[in-house]
């Protein structure tokens, strides 16, 4: 507990030095802060300057941030251009781990030391990066293979900071109208989840396996062999492919391999991952794309990956399709299918701005279009209106335009909406093929079954729940809160009224009722005098208190 502190203040400290200390102040956290800190100038408020200030921050921060740094910078939704272009240029790349704590971790998981498990091992990563670092090596069998080793201590440093994250996540979601808006505290959790699936190896090595099922019998794509005998939590050892980057056109070139059809096989493996399989490699960046000498695809690192159920695909191709027909209102149909929509939002302006956009794109051809600007557009428009993409949908514009940038970079004259559509429009006709209709027809008659041969069942239960009270009914009302108000207004000015009312007539007849002695006839004319100025200027505020409500009711 006391570590935690500790570093929660740690964190606190850089954020507020790097001039983040007002976003600190709304989530009450500003007695936390370090007085050494707090005294410090404030920073300028220009958003390029705070963005380069939120990417050092993040680097003097570590590992975690690092990680939530690059998945903020593909979140355009959510940033600011300003902050989506310099959270860009984080790298996760630090200085190597010494050979001495690698051979440590591989020893504590393996059971042995390096040297009885490996023929060869190289003490020089090929790649070091803040979660973990690569060794080539070669098996006692002789098969070639690389060797990724997670450094010591980074797990526990990790799930430290994800509490600590989480937590400031929950604040800001609480306290502020922004972070309830985007649930800061959901897509935390989020974070929180992927970022833990990439530090279990064990998961990545069973990712690598599943695409290899997917693409069993393809001949375009390599994905290397995991060797499970050698691979733990914390180590992972499988086939080292050999063959020149995907972004190297002079190595291809010598190769002599079609880079066009090359970008082509790049893009089509990628659509066949998310709309046929539904698993993809959700980080298929050039450093991720081997080519062989062959010309055949080798995928690596597979601990970023994305899923999308047969729903998700069917409401991605409907809102592609709805975009190509320009029917703004089926957009925003399967928006709200998806989610993205929220009851705060004002549909009118948001179907406005989304005509606009259609517009914009309407009268251009497929070929003068880039998928990597509309997917930029949406979300402008998103962050504008405050929607909530879902973390599929934003993975799979990440990795459509990583795939547009391929095959830009292999072909100069490649139109990737162009050669994706065919392949959409096929996938939306064989879910409904006649084939995939009786299916879902023989799925929708069996759990029809099952749920006649259980009603009685139920039926039994709801009754003997009926019998002991333990029924009850939870009605939301929106807009009650304010109905509440302007009806409690109403019965209070109608109280007053009353008041108002019976004080004047009550003094009029007491005036005519009570005939005070002449001592007194002086006094009680100021006193009446008084009482009915009261009641005037009671009947006046009552009169504009009844005029204002009812301009603010219009």
């Amino acid at each position: 507990m006391r570590r935690r502190y500790g570093r929660y203040r740690e964190i606190l400290a850089i954020l507020t030095r790097h001039g983040f200390g007002w976003l600190l102040a709304q989530l009450n956290l500003k007695s936390q802060i370090p007085i050494e800190e707090r005294l410090r100038p404030t920073r300028s408020a220009d958003p390029d300057v705070q963005a380069v200030h939120l990417r050092l921050a993040f680097e003097e921060l570590g590992p975690t941030f690092i990680k939530l740094g690059q998945v903020l910078s593909t979140r355009s939704d959510l940033l600011p251009p300003a902050y989506i272009e310099e959270l860009a240029l984080l790298q996760d790349t630090v200085p190597p781990v010494a050979y001495e704590q690698i051979s440590l971790v591989i020893e504590s998981e393996l059971g042995a030391p390096p040297e009885d498990v490996f023929d060869w091992i190289n003490p020089l990563p090929l790649a070091a990066a803040s979660i973990g670092q690569v060794h080539e090596a070669r098996l006692k069998g002789g098969e070639d293979v690389v060797v990724k080793v997670q450094r010591p201590g980074v797990q526990a440093q990790v799930e430290r900071d994800l509490d600590i994250l989480q937590d400031l996540a929950k604040r800001y979601t609480q306290l502020t109208e922004l972070g309830a808006a985007l649930d800061v505290s959901g897509l935390t959790e989020e974070f929180a989840f992927n970022l833990r699936c990439e530090l279990d190896y064990v998961r990545e090595g069973q990712n690598a396996d599943q695409i290899r099922d997917d693409f069993a019998g393809n001949d375009r794509i390599h994905i290397p062999e995991i060797y499970w005998d050698y691979t733990t939590e914390r180590v992972l050892v499988m086939e080292r492919l050999h063959g020149v980057k995907v972004n190297d056109l002079q190595a291809l070139d010598a190769l002599e391999i079609d880079r066009k059809q090359l970008g082509e096989t790049s893009v089509q493996l990628m659509l066949e991952e998310m709309f046929v399989h539904g698993f993809f490699h959700a980080d298929p960046h050039p450093g991720n794309l081997l080519v062989t000498e062959e010309g055949v695809i080798g995928m690596m690192d597979f601990g970023i990956m994305g899923r999308l159920d047969s729903r998700f695909q069917d409401s991605l191709t409907r809102l592609f399709m709805a975009m190509d027909r320009r029917d703004s209102e089926r957009v925003m149909d399967e928006m709200a299918t998806m989610g993205m929509l929220n009851d705060q939002m004002n549909r009118r302006t948001f179907r406005r701005d989304l005509d606009r956009l259609i517009m914009c794109y309407a009268n251009r051809p497929l070929e003068d279009l880039a998928a990597a600007n509309i997917f930029g557009e949406l979300t402008a428009l998103a962050r504008r209106h405050r929607l909530r993409l879902p973390n599929e949908l934003v993975l799979v514009a990440k990795v459509m335009a990583l795939a547009e940038g391929t095959g830009l970079l292999l072909d100069p004259e490649f139109d990737f909406l162009t050669f994706a559509q065919p392949y959409l429009e096929k996938h939306w006709f064989q879910r409904r093929s006649p084939a995939k209709v009786g299916e879902q027809m023989a799925e929708g008659l069996l759990d029809l079954a099952e749920f006649g041969i259980s009603f009685p069942r139920r039926l039994t239960r709801l009754a003997a729940q009926l019998e002991r009270g333990e029924l009850g009914a939870k009605v939301e009302v929106r807009g009650i809160d304010a109905a509440l108000n302007r009806l409690q207004r109403m019965v209070f000015q109608l109280a007053a009224a009353i008041l108002v009312s019976a004080l004047i007539v009550g003094l009029s007849q007491f005036m005519h009722m009570v005939n005070p002695s002449p001592t007194f006839q002086m006094y009680a004319g100021r006193f009446y005098g008084v009482l009915f100025f009261i009641a005037t200027m009671l009947g006046l505020w009552l009169l504009i208190s009844i005029v204002r409500s009812g301009r603010k009711s219009l």
